[in-house]
């Protein structure tokens, strides 16, 4: 039954574990126990780092009162003598929806792109702070048995819905017991995701970027509605305003997601405890700096089948490296002292969660550091270091009783104690026969093996060097054991019996011989019984491939450094007026040119000699959609608040190949879903960096606007969304920007303001802080833009595409914006009917500064050969053709003075190249970015061969595990997706 909203106030903060003493008792007998229970003779683990050997401990009403080595025994105390059995904490789990009814999915319909369905509330449905597990927790006898024989007596469960998600409460997993009861804290924390409710269809966020402006935008409404600024009551927000101070759990289920969540807390002075993805080694640098704890997951890919070479083909070296490396992810991070807990999340408890945390313990995984993260971390994470977590005077009486090391696979969990209330999981009372035994039966000697858990032994028995086979069955202390006859190749059978003592050392019993006769037997017991795990050490070496940057095929294992280099004797295409220079030398020096002529000094620099080679500024890509996990958020017609640089991608391989055609800048542009876009990510490709370390901090902000068929949604099917026509999408612009006034207006008033994160980036529009990109095809909305920018006092910075851009060039001259354009693309939808190959010649010769851009990854690595097709359409010359897509670009996006030339004091992007850089056979040799060589075609060579032995390496790891019974997963062919600026889904 759901606890009631209006009982809520009798439970906060830590409740006691008994009924409150000022409850009626009219209704019986109702005397409280107030004995105690001693345990003695334990084996006392009361933090990771203090054992008590030989120890007790007292309870009482659910409290420890006493742990030592020796303590006083109050009078009236049951004593529990545990014969060297150790205890534990039981263990604590702070990511959970234990308890908690699968939220309801939405009935299908149409998706509002602002109108939310809960009135009174914040205006978009998936900001749920007001959300309370404790209104809608039931205890669950079933999940809380699992959680038991696990080793837990704690979760923080939660509502799992929504952005923010609202609090969650810490629950002890307590048997028979009122809700109040269990309650340690009904507001123990809030939880957030990058996940959208499923309670809602409303639109908006579409995407990862969208979902981190959403966030942004409700901490700041928060702040601002907590200055009283609001006209109407917002409960949403209320409750975000009241969680503020609670411990924050943002849930991710990837690696760039994890460090993005941290990013937007870094922005609000806020740190995350982040539900991480398993995969934390493999950016440990930016995983630590973020000084996080993490909830680990305690999940790890299975191996996959790849018996068949063809299917083994279709396998990523990115997959075979997460299942080789994985399990030693916890390792990593305890090594490199990271925070972090481990969670049951997603596994099944009961079944997979010990095996688990013992092949992290095989992979270096320390058996201290394992507890601490079942224990003591999350007990400190969640605030309640002195009550749960530990074996200590004050504490709960939570904890868990073992035949042995928890960590050792043999080990038996006996009882779980939570809150004083035992759960019985195995009887702690059988006797344990494990061990080594000389077995005497029918004057026949015999070894006799025992391992397995007390109640449930398994026997292997061996006459010299010949395996015997048997049975063996223990209930009652009685055991039963069935032996092959070794006499006879028929099916006979030894049957022995016998009632064994508490004390293992000798069993006799009766043994019935094959033909009936009844004798008697013996097993003396010799010793421990050897464990599979010792008999095998070389098994359990497992060889853990190194992490690369990034972690994936053509990864770095150590990042490349800046070099002084000297390039000799190169034919050099300067973009400049100097044009092409013969012979002649380049010296860089810290990552920027800083000579340029013949018989140049090396002056210690690396001399690479370019006789024969040609040597260009790298090429620059105004239009590109590589390296991003997102490419539109289509929930609204204008989405001006949302950033490219949130969702950059540093793994993609697309990166390293551009680089291997010569390019190395981009700017990564949102899609076209809707006239106003996103914020552009201007990025130097510097293979193995992270994302943040991409981003090319001098260039100037800018934003990514659409026109035509796009925005209008002709290709969607959608007909809710404002703009359906053209004419519609002028009015968007217009609407917006008149908005965009008035906010201004109102900010430099000194009146208070709603910061709008959408309309502070239009406002840098107007006051040309920020420039403007425009997907851009036939010519009336061409012109349209324009005089809207003109109507508004800024100009249109790029018309990108700008097919039509031939038809009305002088106009665009007159207005002052540039265009970057297709080489020769034409007639693959509608509205581009008109497009021809001469766009970019007649546009050049007008006298627009005009790019070739590639607004696709297979393109984009070879803009060399697309530049070259304006030399044969239009007759443009090499050089202004070679122009096109180094300092033209640098142009348009105001980088012209760092990079797109090849000129003293300009930053070190360089290419040289094996052929004429236009022709078809060109092959740069080496890209670099900033004096960093990021592309070497001999390093690419070693690191093809590198990646064939790998390869092969974890292919017949997984062949091993397979023949050696571990289960694996088939391998499943995953096409490489295409990405343009009409992509709505995520980015795979």
């Amino acid at each position: 039954m759901k606890l009631k909203l209006l009982i809520l106030g009798v439970f906060l903060g830590v409740l006691s574990a008994n009924s409150q003493e000022y409850f009626p008792k009219n209704d019986g007998v109702k005397t409280r126990n107030t004995n105690y229970t001693v345990f003695k003779n334990a084996r006392i683990h009361v933090d990771p780092q203090t054992v008590i050997d030989n120890g007790m401990f007292a309870i009482k009403e659910g409290k420890i009162t006493a742990v030592g080595k020796s303590i006083d025994v109050p009078a009236n105390s049951t004593v529990v003598d545990l014969k060297g059995n150790e205890v534990y904490p039981s263990f604590i789990d702070l990511y959970s929806d234990f308890g908690i009814p699968k939220p309801k999915r939405a009935e299908n319909g149409s998706q509002p792109q602002y109108d939310a369905g809960r009135e009174g509330y914040y205006w978009n449905d998936h900001i749920r702070p007001d959300t309370e597990a404790v209104a809608n927790f039931s205890f669950d006898s079933k999940e809380a048995e699992k959680f038991h024989k696990a080793g837990f007596g704690v979760v923080n469960t939660h509502v799992p819905d929504g952005i923010i998600r609202g609090t969650g409460m810490l629950v002890a997993l307590t048997p028979e017991a009122s809700e109040g009861d269990r309650i340690l804290n009904s507001r123990s924390s809030q939880y957030l995701s990058f996940d959208k409710s499923v309670q809602s269809r409303q639109s908006y966020p579409t995407s990862i970027m969208g979902t981190m402006a959403l966030i942004r935008q409700a901490y700041l409404d928060a702040e601002w509605y907590a200055g009283g600024n609001a006209d109407n009551k917002d409960l949403a927000l209320e409750a975000l305003n009241k969680n503020k101070d609670l411990v924050q759990i943002f849930a991710t289920d990837n690696l760039l997601n994890e460090l993005r969540a941290d990013k937007v807390g870094d922005e609000f002075g806020i740190q995350y405890v982040i539900v991480g993805s398993g995969k934390e080694y493999q950016r440990l640098d930016k995983i630590k700096a973020s000084n996080a704890t993490y909830i680990v997951p305690l999940k790890f890919p299975e191996a996959y089948d790849v018996e068949n070479p063809y299917l083994a083909n279709q396998l990523s070296l990115e997959e075979m490296r997460e299942w080789n490396q994985a399990p030693a992810n916890l390792k990593m991070l305890s090594e490199n002292k990271v925070p972090f807990t481990l969670t049951a999340h997603s596994i099944d408890a009961e079944k997979d969660f010990k095996s688990n945390l013992l092949k992290a313990i095989e992979y270096g995984l320390s058996k201290e550091a394992a507890l601490a993260a079942l224990t003591t971390v999350p007990a400190k994470t969640i605030g309640k270091e002195e009550k749960i977590g530990v074996i200590k005077e004050g504490a709960w009486a939570n904890f868990i009783i073992t035949s042995g090391d928890y960590f050792d696979k043999e080990t038996t969990l006996f009882e779980n104690w939570v809150q004083g209330t035992k759960t019985i999981i195995e009887d702690m009372d059988v006797t344990n026969i494990t061990g080594k035994y000389d077995l005497k039966v029918n004057g026949k000697n015999y070894e006799l093996s025992i391992t397995g858990e007390p109640s449930k032994p398994k026997a292997e028995v061996k006459m010299g060097e010949t395996k015997i086979g048997s049975k063996l069955s223990f209930e009652d202390n009685w055991m039963n054991l069935l032996l092959s006859s070794p006499d006879t190749t028929k099916t006979e059978f030894i049957r022995l019996s016998a009632n064994v003592p508490e004390k293992t050392d000798m069993i006799s019993g009766k043994a019935i011989l094959p033909n009936g006769n009844e004798t008697t037997f013996t097993a003396s017991r010799k010793g421990d019984a050897e464990k599979k795990d010792d008999k095998d050490k070389e098994d359990k070496t497992h060889k853990v491939v190194p992490v690369t940057y990034p972690n994936i095929a053509y990864g770095f294992t150590e990042k490349p450094k800046q070099e002084n280099v000297l390039f000799k004797n190169a034919t050099v295409w300067t973009s400049e007026d100097e044009g092409v220079l013969e012979n002649t030398d380049v010296l860089v020096k810290n990552g920027e040119i800083v000579r340029i002529g013949q018989d140049l000094n090396a002056g210690g620099a690396k001399v690479i000699d370019a006789t024969g080679k040609h040597l260009t500024a790298g090429i620059v890509d105004e239009h590109s959609h590589i390296a991003a996990s997102d490419i539109n958020e289509a929930g609204h017609n204008s989405s001006a608040e949302v950033q490219m640089e949130d969702v950059i991608d540093p793994t993609d391989i697309n990166i390293y190949r551009n680089l291997a055609g010569g390019v190395t800048t981009i700017q990564l542009l949102h899609g076209s879903a809707n006239p106003i876009g996103g914020q552009s990510a201007i990025m130097k490709l510097k293979w193995g960096a992270s994302a943040e370390d991409m981003i090319f901090e001098q260039a100037p902000p800018f934003i990514k606007f659409a026109l035509g068929e796009n925005v209008k949604q002709s290709n969607w099917g959608s007909t809710v969304r404002f703009p359906q026509t053209r004419m519609g999408v002028e009015q968007v612009f217009t609407d917006y920007f008149s908005r965009a006034r008035a906010y201004e207006s109102q900010k430099k008033s000194g009146e208070d303001f709603r910061k709008d994160l959408e309309m502070e980036t239009l406002v840098e529009i107007l006051n040309g802080e920020r420039f403007v990109t425009s997907h851009s095809y036939i010519q009336s909305e061409i012109n349209m833009l324009m005089k809207v920018a003109e109507a508004f006092d800024f100009n249109i910075n790029t018309f990108t595409h700008i097919l039509e851009g031939y038809k009305v060039a002088d106009k665009m001259k007159e207005h002052g914006v540039g265009a970057s354009t297709f080489s020769d693309w034409w007639a693959y939808k509608y509205e581009v009917n008109d497009a021809i190959p001469y766009n970019a010649s007649i546009m050049n010769e007008v006298g627009l500064t005009v790019a070739i851009n590639s607004d696709d990854s297979e393109m984009s690595r070879r803009l060399n050969q697309e530049a070259a097709k304006s030399v044969k359409y239009g007759g443009m010359s090499e050089e202004d053709a070679w122009k096109m897509v180094t300092i033209n670009p640098a142009k348009l996006l105001h980088v012209d003075n760092l990079v797109g030339s090849i000129k003293t004091g300009k930053q070190a992007d360089l290419v040289l190249w094996n052929d004429h850089p236009l022709s078809i056979y060109a092959k740069p040799e080496k890209t670099m970015v900033e004096g960093v060589f990021y592309f070497d075609i001999d390093r690419d060579q070693k690191m093809r061969e590198e990646i064939k032995k790998e390869r092969n390496e974890l292919i017949g790891q997984m062949l091993k595990a397979k023949n050696n019974g571990v289960k694996t997963q088939p391998v499943t062919k995953k096409e490489k997706q295409r990405v343009h600026c009409d992509l709505l889904e995520k980015v795979q």
